[in-house]
């Protein structure tokens, strides 16, 4: 059976999150748009990510959303003393030393909770990459579940979820669609945003080349 994780937060701690969410949001003329009805298994993704402004932003986006995201990171941070810590802030441990393996064990985790939300930077830096990483989407395909395409447009001062993305495993016509969704959004630095493409080298065949 799946195993469900408790709740990180109260009920009054929630409030307290939404409250700060839509505070930080207003002082800096922000709004929230997009979809507001969410599944309780999925990845998202956060683009375009060009600058560290990004990641208050987010908090504040998901805090309005009620979003309890997960992240990855390496095992040994979970260990003691610090490791509770680090898993009551969302963090999900894998093992990165077998990287042909990752995006597997990822799948395996996904496949084992009734409820999570799983962020991956499909871009992985602040500086213009050529290519996004394509271990979001076999994440994703691998465990049946959709992708959440979330966003920041600074220009707007809009961000939020734009679309819910069932992916078909045809890789290149996904990531035209998902190219497409993001169209007009523009991140805080635009000459360092990233191509939405999977590049020359095309697509791994299992998902394991180009990892979370």
């Amino acid at each position: 059976m799946p195993n469900a994780p408790a709740p990180r937060f109260s009920a009054a701690r929630r409030a307290v999150r939404r409250f700060v969410g839509r505070t930080w949001l207003s002082v800096f003329g922000w709004r929230m748009e997009g979809i507001t009805e969410l599944p309780s298994k999925a990845v998202i993704i956060a683009a375009p990510h060009t600058s560290n402004w990004d990641f208050p932003f987010t908090l504040a986006v998901s805090y309005v959303l009620d979003l309890e995201f997960s992240w990855l990171g390496k095992h040994t941070l979970f260990e003691p003393p610090f490791g509770f810590f680090f898993k009551w802030l969302g963090g999900v441990p894998v093992d990165r030393r077998d990287r042909n393996n990752l995006v597997a064990a990822v799948v395996d985790v996904l496949k084992e909770r009734d409820e999570l939300i799983l962020i991956i930077a499909p871009e992985g830096t602040r500086s213009r990459t050529k290519r996004w990483k394509t271990g979001f989407y076999y994440v994703a395909l691998g465990a049946g579940v959709p992708i959440l395409l979330g966003y920041l447009d600074f220009p707007r001062k809009r961000g939020g979820i734009l679309h819910v993305f069932h992916p078909t495993g045809d890789i290149e016509a996904d990531m035209a669609a998902i190219r497409r969704l993001y169209e007009g959004i523009e991140g805080k630095h635009p000459e360092r945003m990233s191509e939405i493409t999977l590049g020359a080298r095309g697509a791994p065949a299992n998902g394991a080349v180009q990892h979370p």
